[in-house]
């Protein structure tokens, strides 16, 4: 039986009262002999020759009769400045019958159809193209061909490169998301299983799909920070701006709004509401911003869309757009916040006394996939509160900042240092960055895991089990986010060893992990005891990307005439200052928390730093001629 397909399942429940039909419906004759059905959606105000946006689909063009045209257009197709020209994937609904053992890829399809459209009495000769997912990796694939009226690509939540990190991050299979490729019939898991490590197929596999330098016209990239494809997004967006041919590298624009990828409930690109969340003052920016990309390099319309700057992202929690010419961005602090006994995040380092946290494991009782960067439609998306399903679990540990004086702006990719112990020869270690609101409610930002046989690397000769109660570091870097945490909340991190079916549940034997081959199987499980140590030899951490820790800068020494010495410091801290004033001296830690306050008179010249721990500080100068904010580092 024919599977349906995600996208096409949903449609379904659309009113048929709203349905657009196509203007007319056409045949390309593709180069291989074979001809590709297109559906044309001409507005009645195109009497004579248009620019027109391609949709290449592998879920069934009829999709866009019930769900609407995009941009804003919906069911109001003479509301438009753009023909629409939408076409199955060879092998696909309208275009079954075209497909063929060895069949040109969708690329040249794509080339073929794009040679068409300009060939048409309707057409001005220029085509872009636009899409979310698939529909955007095809459209990479389309310009790699290179065909002489494609002017522009418009690609969402999506990048051309097939990775192993996409698949297997930290060594572990992400099972939902293979689960539903294979649902929408892709069927890459036979593939996958057979390759679970990264061996040479990955390398090539790398190589040959990620090629910046193919893109030889200007790119709209749109992606969301709850979206599963940010990495590779913004990966390949910094290949295209330096290794694009130089007439377009310069034009190339990134927009990472608060969405999630879509195709799941209330949250797509775009949308107000993602998740138990919601963002209004960004809904449909998607739309505006790509309808000003197409109106400049389609209409040739000088709207300043080449004026606007290369990157444009959303900074949640301040819940507005900010903008930047380079990923990741600069004036950027990382600051490690440490895991301790009291189930603390701290910035300073814990006790020397030696101290670790244990749980136990049950792959039959895995901890919950709650939200994130899922796709499986029975699977919640986007950002959905951690604090009743999960966190109040047996199986996790839980680790809050005191509420934050301050707020704290973190802007690029946190990474998660463990020092951990099992008592199995494999397990995993999952985590979940959190945002916790003043009433308690605990919203997931990020999660990332590691597969404790891979901890070492990914290459076939990197894997290795754990030997029982050795402490091995384990590393999990998150994707990349944009999240204020405001005053008034705490920033938590959760660890456990499960986070299912977004990741593949560890069996725990060191054996065989994808038997059957199945994403999915159990095969003699065991509980594993796993610990978490969280003292001073062997700390925990979490590194996170701080934008001006408690939002100060340090002034230069000529506005208030002070130096500091020796820093690194050990108990005491001494400063000259070129004017003797009486002046209020405060040491902050990076939460922006007031930890000594002392006068300190004009013939004075140092501070006691005996009661603080290791680790960063902030010295805060004020007097008459001004304030002073310097970094410390206190190392005893």
């Amino acid at each position: 039986m024919k599977k349906f397909t995600l996208f096409f399942s949903l449609l379904l429940f659309v009113s048929r009262s709203q349905t657009i039909f196509p203007t007319f419906i056409d045949s390309v004759l593709a180069s291989d002999g074979k001809y590709l059905k297109v559906d044309v959606y001409k507005p009645a105000g195109c009497t004579g020759q248009c620019p027109t946006i391609l949709i290449q689909t592998p879920y069934n063009k009829l999709g866009f009769s019930l769900a609407g045209l995009p941009l804003g257009v919906k069911y109001n197709l003479n509301s438009s400045n753009y023909i629409f020209v939408i076409m199955d994937w060879r092998g696909r609904f309208s275009n079954l019958g075209a497909a063929y053992v060895g069949n040109p890829g969708t690329g040249k399809d794509g080339k073929d159809v794009v040679q068409w459209i300009a060939s048409r009495p309707w057409s001005n000769g220029k085509v872009g193209t636009w899409g979310p997912s698939a529909l955007g990796k095809v459209q990479f694939n389309t310009a790699k061909e290179n065909p002489a009226n494609l002017t522009c690509i418009c690609p969402l939540v999506a990048a051309p490169q097939y990775t192993y990190a996409d698949y297997f991050p930290g060594g572990c299979l992400k099972t939902e998301y293979v689960d539903q490729l294979d649902a929408l019939g892709f069927n890459m898991s036979p593939m996958l299983l057979a390759n679970p490590t990264k061996n040479l197929l990955w390398q090539y596999s790398e190589n040959t799909t990620y090629r910046p330098d193919s893109v030889f016209v200007p790119a709209l990239m749109i992606g969301g920070w709850y979206d599963h494809n940010i990495e590779s997004m913004l990966a390949f967006y910094n290949g295209i701006r330096t290794l694009s041919p130089v007439s377009v590298r310069t034009k190339h624009k990134i927009q990472m709004g608060p969405w999630a990828h879509g195709g799941n409930g209330t949250a797509y690109v775009g949308s107000s509401n993602q998740g138990q969340l919601s963002y209004p003052n960004a809904a449909s920016d998607n739309d505006s911003l790509a309808v000003k990309f197409f109106d400049f390099y389609l209409r040739n319309i000088p709207n300043g869309y080449d004026n606007l700057p290369n990157i444009s992202y959303y900074q949640m929690g301040e819940n507005n757009w900010n903008s930047s010419n380079t990923w990741p961005l600069s004036g950027i602090t990382n600051v490690n916040y440490i895991l301790c006994r009291d189930n603390s995040l701290k910035t300073v380092a814990p006790s020397p006394t030696a101290s670790s946290m244990s749980y136990n494991y049950d792959p039959n009782d895995p901890s919950p996939t709650i939200g994130g960067a899922t796709l499986k439609p029975t699977l919640k998306q986007g950002p959905w509160r951690q604090d009743t399903a999960v966190e109040n679990r047996n199986d996790i540990l839980v680790f809050s900042t005191e509420t934050l004086a301050n707020d704290v702006v973190m802007k690029g990719k946190a990474k998660v240092t463990l020092r951990v112990s099992s008592n199995r020869k494999d397990t995993d270690f999952d985590v979940r960055l959190c945002d916790v609101e003043p009433g308690g409610r605990s919203m997931l930002l990020q999660t990332g895991v590691v597969r404790m046989r891979f901890r070492n690397g990914y290459a076939p000769g990197d894997t290795l089990n754990m030997s029982p109660g050795t402490a091995y570091t384990a590393t999990i870097e998150l994707a990349s986010t944009c999240n204020t945490f405001k005053a008034g909340h705490k920033i938590r991190l959760s660890v456990s060893s499960s986070n299912y079916p977004q990741y593949n549940r560890n069996m725990n034997t060191g054996g065989a992990m994808y038997p059957g081959p199945s994403t999915n199987t159990l095969v003699n499980p065991v509980i594993a005891s796993n610990t978490v140590f969280v003292d001073a030899a062997n700390q925990s951490f979490i590194t996170l990307p701080i934008e001006n820790p408690v939002g100060m800068r340090e002034i230069e020494p000529n506005e208030l005439g002070v130096n500091i010495y020796p820093n690194p410091t050990k108990d005491v801290l001494c400063f000259d200052f070129s004017k003797k004033e009486n002046t209020q001296t405060e040491i902050l830690d990076l939460n922006g928390r007031i930890l000594i306050s002392k006068e300190i008179l004009a013939h004075e010249n140092s501070i006691s730093l005996k009661s603080l721990n290791n680790g960063i500080y902030f010295i805060r100068f004020t007097n008459k001629n001004g304030i002073s904010i310097k970094k410390i580092l206190v190392e005893k």
